[in-house]
């Protein structure tokens, strides 16, 4: 009898874990397509690089990057980019010149696009298209421009961790897993009570 209760206890617990794994694992998901943390939207900054996209969603390597771990008594979510702990927690990073070098090299990609916008006569074109190049060419100076030591600012967009929402999914899950596993156990036990 005992056996059979460390069973049913690892059934229910295992039945519980992978609930919270499902629901969560769509909950962080949606916090991508919110661009929030749950009710908690995050700082919108107007970057010329993605004129109205989405925030943190570029390629979708970050949003696709989220994964869970079960044990067998606990479930962990994470993402082991190395750039996914600046987003979730926020902070600043320390221009160096290696950065320097890439935000030049990524100038010098857009500026010379610019070169291809023009006029049979030599002038720029000014339409909708040109003027997307001219401002993410003119980001990039600016940020290649900045001087080796001075920090960016990495607004706190949390994707992963607690909160009240969180807490009350998994606690939903549990009760229901519970309710379910007692309901499912009185049956049995009014069952052979009647024998």
């Amino acid at each position: 009898m005992i056996f059979g209760m460390m069973s049913k206890e690892k059934t229910i617990i295992k039945r519980i874990l992978n609930g919270i794994r499902v629901d969560l694992s769509d909950e962080f998901d949606q916090n991508f397509e919110r661009e929030a943390f749950f009710s908690e939207a995050w700082e919108r900054h107007r970057s010329p690089l993605r004129p109205g996209g989405h925030i943190l969603v570029d390629t979708g390597t970050l949003r696709r990057s989220v994964r869970s771990e079960m044990k067998e008594t606990s479930i962990r979510f994470f993402t082991d980019l190395p750039y996914a702990d600046i987003h979730n927690e926020g902070g600043e990073i320390v221009v160096t010149k290696r950065m320097k070098g890439y935000f030049w090299h990524k100038y010098m990609d857009a500026a010379g696009a610019l070169t291809f916008a023009r006029r049979k006569d030599g002038t720029q074109r000014k339409d909708k298209k040109t003027r997307h190049i001219s401002d993410v060419a003119e980001f990039w100076k600016f940020m290649a421009l900045k001087k080796e030591g001075t920090t960016i600012k990495i607004p706190k967009r949390q994707f992963l961790g607690l909160s009240p929402e969180v807490e009350k999914a998994v606690t939903d899950i549990i009760e229901d897993n519970l309710q379910e596993y007692l309901g499912k156990e009185m049956e049995h036990f009014e069952k052979r009570l009647k024998k």
